[in-house]
């Protein structure tokens, strides 16, 4: 039965219209569009935001806190203090400078000193001469990493588990892998945590999480990435109803999260600039109460204590500010003639290395999208990548080497181990001569985590987990992909004609280089 508002109409030209509803479920969609949203949020974010990557922002509680024509006034409004964090070198250029002034209530200098933390978990030391890091040779898959029971409350911080890395965050150079698996809030604890080590960027796969920082709130949900900078202070609750949550941390040293470049794309495509959301001011009710702050500081946890909430800011501008970015809404773009595009096409941030021709790593996307490729095999190729390549699915089915590849896990080749589809869906692809339009990985999104360092990974990777399931490749699926070569009709009265062709031509080539040729008797 059509309902009242969904019954077809004719306009002034006899055409009939079919209103179209707007999507309510964002895993579902092809698109952020299809929510047909006049807000950049989905409707359950209850949140306001500053939107558009890179500017340099700025936020106030009350009207009129912030200074104007100047950072540092004698005296700030309200009797706040100023208090500055950087991102970079104080005489970088311009374009590579990152600052933010704040101005609190109580300067983050008002604290009680550090005091050791455990961190079991947390592993960043990825030199070969670390003893509790190894490599992972072959191909590897996770079903989905454990979350604790309830009856081990485990917050953000306890919570986060070391996959796998390169480099060190001392030497100010590399990258690490890291699951969250929560079922506990840190705010009602009065707990925060700050990375002085890296850049985050989190990946939400499982729960809708609220996200307090010092600039403000985000509300995080499967599907968006929240990304905050070293030095920052945050604290991860769990949304109403949820009771668990789990997702992805990619953590770079000496880098930053930055939009990749668009080349002959233009000015607009993949993710865009307007399409990322970064907090408003906010300010806690409570002030004057006790709180913890755990702080990594080269790999190992360290706590402060104080008596003043860390949310205290009533004003800030700057360009050093968390944001998020929903992936529903990446723009893609594709072959739209012959030939499977390369990965790098689908990135939506990516951080520099020191090679300026190679980034440190890659954050891609795979979500909904059209496949109309002619006379072109559209799965991807088998193919040895130089780099090293971290899949995860978010939710669907997502595009893992195995029917065991679940949201929740994870899937890995290092750099240049061979690779390639191995599925039914792979075979069948090789039977179809042609075909039209199509809309591919509809309700699902996976994302991929791609660096040119090579990854070691942690004992907790390695079996701890209790979740890797398979090393290298399965040999039943070389039953699928048979040698049709040596089966092929005449093919060895081919090759053996082949190779006497050859031997005829080299001897054809070979009279013109006889030495008895071309020299005159003396």
């Amino acid at each position: 039965m059509t309902s009242p508002d969904e019954k077809d109409h004719a306009n002034g030209n006899g055409y009939v219209i079919v209103p179209r509803l707007p999507a309510t479920d964002p895993q579902k969609v092809f698109h952020y569009t299809d929510l047909q949203r006049s807000k950049p949020t989905r409707a359950n974010d209850p949140y306001e935001y500053l939107c558009g990557f890179g500017n340099r922002h700025q936020s106030e509680v009350i009207p009129g806190t912030l200074p104007a024509g100047q950072n540092n006034p004698q005296e700030n409004r309200f009797g706040l203090y100023t208090e500055g964090i950087t991102h970079s070198a104080f005489a970088a250029p311009r374009h590579s400078n990152y600052s933010t002034y704040m101005y609190r209530v109580r300067p983050a200098a008002a604290h009680n000193g550090y005091t050791p933390y455990p961190s079991p978990n947390i592993e960043n030391c990825f030199l070969s001469l670390n003893p509790k890091v190894a490599l992972l040779p072959q191909q590897a898959e996770w079903t989905p990493f454990p979350i604790p029971p309830s009856s081990s409350p485990t917050d953000f911080i306890d919570g986060l588990h070391t996959l796998a890395g390169s480099g060190d965050p001392n030497i100010r150079e590399g990258i690490a892998l890291y699951v969250y698996m929560i079922n506990t809030s840190m705010t009602p604890h009065r707990k925060a945590y700050c990375n002085t080590d890296g850049d985050f960027l989190l990946c939400a796969q499982q729960g809708n999480l609220h996200i307090q920082t010092e600039f403000g709130h985000l509300f995080l949900q499967p599907g968006e990435i929240f990304v905050v900078q070293r030095g920052v202070r945050f604290s991860m609750d769990l949304a109403d109803g949820v009771t668990e949550a789990r997702g992805y941390v990619t953590e770079v040293w000496g880098s930053m999260w930055e939009l990749p470049d668009l080349g002959p794309i233009g000015g607009h495509g993949l993710a865009n600039p307007r399409d990322f959301s970064f907090p408003v001011a906010a300010v806690d009710e409570e002030l004057q109460v006790e709180w913890k702050i755990v702080n990594k500081m080269n790999g190992t946890y360290h706590q402060i204590a104080q008596d003043h909430t860390p949310y205290d800011l009533v004003a800030w501008h700057g360009n050093v500010v968390p944001y998020k970015y929903d992936l529903t809404k990446f723009s893609s773009q594709n072959s739209t003639s012959i030939d499977h595009t390369d990965p790098s096409i689908n990135t939506v941030l990516t951080a520099k290395s020191r090679d300026p021709n190679t980034p440190l790593a890659d954050f891609l996307w795979f979500g909904p999208r059209w496949d109309v490729a002619s006379n072109t095999f559209r799965l991807p190729y088998f193919h040895r990548n130089s780099a090293s390549e971290f899949l995860a699915s978010l939710y669907g089915n997502g595009l893992g080497r195995s029917d065991d590849f679940k949201p929740g896990g994870g899937s890995f080749e290092g750099g240049h181990t061979p690779h390639g589809g191995f599925d039914e869906g792979y075979v069948n692809e090789m039977r179809i001569q042609e075909m039209g339009p199509r809309r591919i990985l509809e309700e699902q999104m996976t994302i991929m985590i791609e660096s040119s360092r090579t990854f070691l990974w942690t004992e907790y990777a390695r079996g701890g987990c209790g979740t890797l399931h398979s090393q290298g490749t399965d040999p039943k699926v070389w039953d699928k992909l048979p040698d049709k070569f040596s089966t092929y009709p005449g093919i060895k009265d081919l090759l053996a004609r082949v190779k006497a062709d050859k031997e005829e031509a080299k001897k054809r080539i070979d009279y013109y280089h006889d030495p008895a040729i071309g020299r005159f008797n003396q």
